[in-house]
């Protein structure tokens, strides 16, 4: 099934490039899909960001359908 990924902010630009598409079987989750785009990207590190399947924010156990956007965002901190 078809999966879209987006990557925001320092993953986008660790990353090289905003979106991906992604073959994955059904039943994945939220997590599978972090750590498949990990080891395809050098570097990239999504422990503890923000995710967001079809623009609501969820789980990384949350399982995905064919079609669905995930976007991963990284943790906002400030004062």
């Amino acid at each position: 099934m078809p999966i879209t990924a987006l990557l925001f902010a320092k993953y986008r630009t660790v990353a090289g490039q905003k979106e991906f598409q992604i073959e994955y079987s059904d039943g994945a989750t939220v997590r599978q899909v972090a750590s498949c785009l990990e080891e395809k990207i050098q570097d990239l590190e999504l422990t503890g960001a923000l995710c967001a399947l079809n623009e609501s924010y969820t789980s990384p156990d949350t399982v995905v359908a064919d079609g669905d956007t995930i976007a991963f965002l990284p943790p906002v901190s400030g004062g």
